[in-house]
């Protein structure tokens, strides 16, 4: 699909775009649109546990569960956002890292792909949080992780497709 959009919002961020694209069928549409720079999200593995963080999401104004992630600085590799974002926000260095695959957040809008890793950790050392950044870190058995995800306690949706991509979520019941 060809661009022909143009900025007119530019944030530290985010870009804003709107203007017509041309569609492989050569249609051109009106398309408004976030352009985001990516990210990488890592599911740490800690002694057969999985190490979330809770944290405060102002834009939602609410604490959430999720996996460590983090916005990729310009010329970072995903691996290396990756393995930056755990230790800044858990505290946890990694012993091995595995990239699962990747996901676009929202792809109707916006084409911030996540890419995702999964790491074994090593021991946890100090953290390194941004001054924004409200997090608690704790570890759960994968059954404590299905029942939280059951219970609604998980809302965020790239932990949910993380965790499904590392095969957390396994079981699944199709009922008519």
């Amino acid at each position: 699909m060809k661009k022909k959009s143009s900025v007119f919002f530019r944030g530290k961020l985010i870009e804003l775009r709107r203007g017509l694209k041309t569609l492989p069928d050569k249609r051109k549409v009106y398309m408004e649109e976030v352009s985001h720079p990516g990210a990488s999200l890592t599911v740490p593995v800690k002694d057969g546990k999985i190490i979330f963080i809770r944290q405060y999401r102002a834009v939602v104004d609410e604490y959430i569960w999720e996996l460590p992630a983090g916005i990729l600085s310009p010329g970072e590799r995903p691996v290396e956002c990756a393995v930056r974002e755990l230790e800044e926000e858990t505290g946890y260095s990694s012993l091995s890292v595995v990239k699962l695959g990747a996901i676009y957040t929202s792809p109707g809008f916006c084409d911030e792909k996540i890419n995702v890793f999964l790491a074994v950790c090593g021991e946890r050392g100090p953290v390194k949080r941004d001054e924004h950044e409200m997090i608690t870190v704790r570890k759960f058995s994968p059954d404590q992780v299905r029942k939280m995800l059951k219970n609604g306690r998980i809302t965020d949706s790239k932990t949910i497709s993380a965790l499904a991509m590392a095969g957390v979520l396994r079981t699944i019941s199709c009922r008519s």
